[in-house]
């Protein structure tokens, strides 16, 4: 393409017209012959008198700039002109887009699109074949998904970044197996992966190589830490450059349970560091509310990090039975047990009343017997609202009557009168050492030193519930620890002493690890790969590749020593074992993108490899905005040259101006015969659809499901008419392949397993309609039977018909949605069945609630589908006389639902009509008084 500046041409021979232009103007300067002069007497009788229309003797220098500007627009508008023309890729052959598809792509995630989408465009129009393809999520070895450019349109919408980076090893073997030739547009994320070099080998060996990137480098945030009172946190960035700030959130939730911002920071980079680290003094209440650390508009897991019970230190209480011996420190009941927790848990003193006030995370008993009543109907109504007892036992405990007769209900199990000596001098046996941990204990997986044994100890009585609330015995099979669940929290019991006493136990690295187990204390590293060895970890919460943290749903539990790798750094992440939050018996351990020793560092492409930004310019075409300034400089030609006669203002030229008018009208009303006569032939569906608004369903080829359609919207119209200042029309029924769909707002579109696939053609009308605002009302009528979903015949054809269809991202309508409040206030959105799975465009992943607003900031979006199964055009359908079609469920209960259904009707066209009016801020006061908050 002929370019001049940024403006190119798309048939640039046509320019050369250009040259005749100083022709034509000499042509048109050009004065006639002079006059003959001859003398003839009888002129002297026209003397004296005026020529009503006069005539200049050349013409005016502006009037010929003006033609010479006419003819110019016309020669340039016709030779193309566009707008920041885009360069035309040439190549043949296959072509693969390559991705990184990690987290760090997230960020540019828009941009990527974009330029994915043109060089999709270049590919189609030199017909090459493409594969698409995310290093995070190849193809099966050997195979290369090759498709026509077009064909991977709809397809990109369902492309999103994950949030673990590409395994290299992975990209090279595919790469390897693939069997062809094939050019690569290879769009990087601009770290240095490790293996990047060998994947570019892979790739090169198959054909040329063409890196993007974007100029912008990712950020990234190291896991927190807990040092000396304070939290800290490392900010990452892969280039050396100048000074640059970065904001870092902590998100929790506040009393009330509403996740907000609970803290910030600014974290500055020093120019030439990569590294930037910023520190928060928060008091240990608001510490253990934080969830993650973000930092603001990054997008990307990599800009997260997750929180987890290494950062949330346990409150615990020590309560001694008795406190003799002064001066005998290592005898005391609590020395070993301050000695353990108090690197990693804030320690509470005082009476029990005093500590059952604080409500800490545990309590620990040192030979405690008996307590009042009072206090002991107090503690076990702590205990049963999810606290832990944690008993250890002693003399006092051995020489009581505690749960002896009766299992005391703060006792795991019944005791035996006076204990058991094992290993002292007027016993006969030796010390006892311990059992390995049975797999159903929490303590499974702890190594055992030799050099802990246990002298002495409570013994428990028989009983049928023994053995499965034993989590640690000794090696005659004698229980050491033992456990019972009370309602939501539990009681555990050592049968031995808190200090050295019956037992080496305390004087051991077990004991702290045991009580680690036992989620009494919390350690503020990551925990070693040996500790989690023997261990499953359910995922509760994974993160997404743009750093949202997700429901885990259905994701399968993951074994300790795998966990432990990840967060030792030994293992990489992903699809197996994703970032996020991940659940034992009584401890939460938050796998995160990056490391406590990750670093960003930038890629560095070799010389012979060809690197270009992310930034894709729109061309314009500019040939109808010339040929209009061609119009309007001739239409001014004619004004001119008429005023020039004399033409416009004279009184006798009123047909002459007449005229004149007339042909201006025809230069800028003219039209071919065929559009006036479409004109006057206009369709009826229209003129129909445009005089009024008009509700429409989609004619499915079932007579019966297509009446029941027509009858629904008819009955929703009549509510809207009269509730409503809408005042619709009579439903019309629209054929997609023939008929206009952008004449209505909304379309009800019921699926029959029967029903004919839409052609491209219709498809490409359904894309359009849903990106330039219309809304589909996807119905599988079959919440009776199966619920929304691929289980009924409905569900499946709803799959086969969306999947061409522009569909963004869905979610189940959120409690704080517009829908629940464009014009009535609802909770359940039923039809003639009740369910709650209707599903809705997904709202954006930095959507946030307002402070002072009961629901998030969603302005100016209107979801572009809505998807159920509750057959509401049954609910809504109404004969000729009015009189309902179908029953809905039973007595009053049933038309209470089916009102409920009319609501949802009218709430859903409001929102069509609308937007997001609801979520303005000037309408939360009174959506407040309505809520009755």
């Amino acid at each position: 393409m002929f370019a001049i500046g940024p403006i190119g041409f798309t048939a640039p021979l046509l320019l050369w017209a250009l040259v005749v232009l100083p022709l034509l103007w000499l042509l048109l300067r050009a004065v006639p012959p002079a006059p003959i002069r001859r003398r003839f007497p009888g002129v002297a009788l026209l003397l004296g008198l005026e020529d009503e229309d006069s005539q200049t003797d050349r013409t005016p220098w502006w009037l010929l700039l003006l033609r010479m500007l006419a003819v110019a627009a016309i020669i340039i508008g016709f030779a193309g002109p566009v707008l920041n023309p885009e360069e035309r890729r040439e190549g043949t052959g296959p072509l693969l887009i390559a991705l990184d598809g990690g987290w760090a792509d997230a960020r540019d995630w828009p941009g990527r699109m974009a330029r994915i989408e043109g060089l999709l465009a270049d590919a189609a129009a030199t017909d090459r074949p493409v594969a698409v393809v995310s290093l995070t999520a190849l193809p099966a070895p050997g195979e290369l998904p090759m498709l026509a450019a077009a064909a991977w349109g709809p397809r990109l919408a369902g492309l999103e970044p994950t949030a673990w980076p590409p395994e290299s090893g992975a990209a090279v073997a595919w790469a390897e197996s693939v069997e062809g030739s094939f050019e690569t547009y290879w769009l990087s994320d601009g770290l240095a992966h490790e293996g990047r070099d060998a994947v570019l080998a892979a790739l090169e060996e198959k054909g040329p190589v063409t890196v993007f990137e974007s100029p912008r480098r990712p950020l990234g945030l190291r896991p927190a830490r807990f040092e000396d009172g304070q939290v800290r946190l490392t900010v990452l960035r892969p280039d050396e450059t100048a000074a640059q700030t970065a904001t870092v959130l902590a998100y929790g939730r506040d009393p009330s349970g509403t996740e907000r911002v609970l803290a910030r920071a600014e974290a500055a980079f020093e120019p030439q560091a990569t590294e930037a680290e910023v520190a928060l003094v928060l008091p240990a209440e608001l510490r253990n509310r934080i969830t993650r650390f973000e930092l603001q508009a990054a997008r990307g897991a990599g800009a997260v990090t997750l929180t987890d019970d290494g950062l949330r230190r346990r409150e615990v209480a020590l309560i001694a039975g008795r406190e003799d011996r002064e001066g005998l420190e290592l005898l005391s009941p609590l020395h070993y047990l301050e000695r353990a927790l108090e690197p990693t848990a804030d320690l509470v003193e005082g009476t029990l009343p005093d500590i059952l006030l604080a409500n800490p995370d545990a309590i620990v008993f040192a030979d405690v017997a008996d307590l009042p009543q009072a206090e002991k109907d107090d503690l076990l109504a702590w205990v049963e609202e999810g606290g832990m007892l944690l008993r250890f036992a002693g003399p006092q405990l051995a020489a009581s009557d505690v749960s002896r007769r009766d299992e005391d209900p703060l006792m795991p199990v019944r005791l035996r009168e006076g204990g058991r000596s094992v290993g002292g001098a007027m016993s006969w046996g030796e010390p006892k050492a311990l059992r390995p941990f049975p797999e159903a204990s929490p303590f499974y997986g702890l190594a055992l030193p030799d050099d802990v044994t246990v002298t002495a100890q409570v013994m428990a009585q028989p009983d049928p519930e023994l053995a499965e609330r034993v989590i640690a015995s000794l090696a005659d099979g004698t229980p050491l620890v033992t456990r019972k669940r009370v309602e939501q929290g539990s009681v555990v019991l050592f049968h031995v002493t808190a200090n050295a006493e019956w037992s080496s136990l305390p004087l051991s690295g077990l004991f702290v690890q045991m009580l680690e187990r036992l989620a009494i204390s919390t350690r503020p590293a990551s925990p070693e790969a040996s500790e989690l060895e023997g261990t499953v970890w359910t995922p509760e919460r994974v993160l997404d590749g743009f750093g949202g943290v997700q429901d885990a749903g259905t994701l399968p539990g993951v074994d300790g020593a795998d966990l432990g790798a990840a967060l030792a750094g030994e293992a990489p992440i992903g699809p197996e074992l994703r970032p996020g939050l991940y659940a034992g018996e009584d401890r939460l351990i938050a796998l995160n993108v990056l490391g406590s020793e990750a670093v960003l560092e930038p890629v560095r492409w070799p010389a012979r490899v060809p690197v270009e930004g992310l930034a894709v310019s729109r061309e314009t075409a500019l040939k109808g905005f010339v040929l209009s300034a061609a119009l309007v400089a001739l239409a001014l030609d004619i004004l001119a040259s008429l005023w020039l006669g004399g033409r416009l203002i004279a009184p006798r030229s009123r047909g002459s101006s007449a005229a004149g008018a007339l042909l201006i009208a025809a230069l800028f009303a003219a039209a071919p015969d065929s559009a006036r006569a479409q004109e006057e032939d206009l369709d009826l569906l229209a003129l129909e659809a445009t005089t009024e608004v008009v509700l429409a369903h989609v004619v499915t080829g079932d007579p019966r499901l297509d009446e029941v359609a027509q009858a629904g919207l008819r009955g929703l119209s009549d509510t809207l008419f009269r509730r409503t200042s809408i005042e619709p029309a009579e439903p019309i029924a629209v054929n997609l392949e023939t008929d206009e769909l952008a004449f209505f707002p909304f379309l009800y579109w019921p699926v029959n397993p029967n029903q004919p696939i839409p052609s491209e053609e219709a498809y490409a009308k359904l894309n359009r309609y849903l990106r330039t605002g219309g809304m589909i009302l996807f119905d599988t009528r079959d919440a009776d039977i199966g619920g929304f979903g691929a289980g009924t015949p409905e569900g499946r054809k709803l799959q086969e018909l969306a999947r061409p269809l522009d569909i963004p991202p869905l979610e189940p309508i959120p409690m704080d949605h517009v829908l629940t409040r464009t014009f009535y206030l609802l909770q359940d959105f039923p039809g003639r069945w009740a369910s709650r799975d209707v599903w809705v465009e997904a709202a954006p992943p930095d959507a946030e609630v307002v402070e002072g607003m009961p629901f998030r900031n969603l302005n100016d979006g209107v979801t572009p589908v809505v998807i159920g199964g509750n057959d509401w055009a049954a609910a809504w359908a109404v004969e000729n006389n009015g009189a309902a079609m179908f029953p809905v469920g039973r007595g009053y209960a049933g038309e209470q639902q089916r009102e409920i259904a009319y609501r949802f009707g009218v709430n859903l066209i409001m929102h069509v009509l609308t937007g997001n009016y609801k979520s303005d801020q000037v309408h939360v006061p009174a959506l407040l008084d309505r809520l009755g908050q």
